[in-house]
């Protein structure tokens, strides 16, 4: 008999994490941990298909996200960054079928790891300008891109927004609202490519009670956790990340 979802132990393994820690990075710690979710499910699945169970998700994650969250926006800035975070996602989708998941992967993960080396060895000053406009909007654009591609947008939007020390407050909400847009626009473009079946989306509907658990426990330690260790926990989960997407990319 042929089940409507995936039955195998193993994925679950994998997946339930991946699930947790996707929740978690809608308290704005997606640039680390969330991007990681992907790739750890493609351990027992592919990437499209593991992109694929994980949109209904990243629905009511964001939601939820959002709503816990909607007061502190920085709507001002979202002006900027969603125009150019959907660019991204048009990108996406048309190179979604030419393009090498693991080429994607190897590049994010080289990218984020770059970063996380240039902020380490010479860090900003207090009085450091602001990152260029123009390289926002690259970054930005890079963002829709990666997070249509692999759910992995967290670390080149991070690389750009994180020099301008926002409030972890600040930052979480205005991350949360910027990813809602881009997921919702995903789905046209996910079900045109046909990674919307059955299977997939009863495999989504098993895993959907863990996404409140993890947005639940991000939302508390972004509320209370001090801005130097929120920062450095968000360096530590682009590093992982980072260091997993390349071994991915380059395996």
């Amino acid at each position: 008999m042929n089940f409507p979802l995936i039955t195998d132990g193993y994925f679950y393994a994998v997946a339930i994490p991946a699930v947790l820690m996707l929740g978690v990075s809608k308290s704005g710690f997606g640039a680390g941990f969330g991007s990681l979710a992907v790739p750890l499910m493609a351990l027992a699945v592919t990437v499209p298909q593991a992109a694929a169970i994980l949109m209904p998700l990243l629905l009511l994650m964001d939601l939820l996200g959002i709503a816990a969250f909607r007061k502190d926006f920085d709507f001002a800035f979202l002006k900027f960054l969603v125009p150019c975070g959907l660019v991204g996602t048009v990108i996406g989708a048309l190179l979604f079928r030419v393009l090498d998941a693991r080429t994607v992967a190897a590049i994010v993960g080289g990218f984020t790891l770059l970063f996380l080396a240039q902020r380490l060895l010479f860090p900003p000053r207090p009085d450091s300008p602001p990152p260029p406009r123009w390289l926002g909007a690259l970054l930005t654009v890079t963002s829709g891109f990666t997070s249509f591609v692999a759910h992995a947008g967290g670390p080149p939007i991070s690389a750009y927004v994180i020099p301008l020390r926002l409030s972890p407050v600040r930052f979480s909400a205005t991350m949360a609202f910027f990813f809602f847009v881009i997921n919702l626009s995903k789905w046209i473009p996910y079900a045109w490519l046909g990674l919307l079946d059955v299977r997939n989306m009863a495999t989504s509907l098993v895993l959907l009670p863990l996404a409140p658990v993890g947005v639940w426990i991000g939302v508390r330690l972004a509320r209370t956790i001090s801005p130097l260790w929120f920062y450095r926990i968000l360096y530590g989960g682009m590093g992982l990340t980072g260091l997993k997407l390349l071994w991915d990319g380059l395996a």
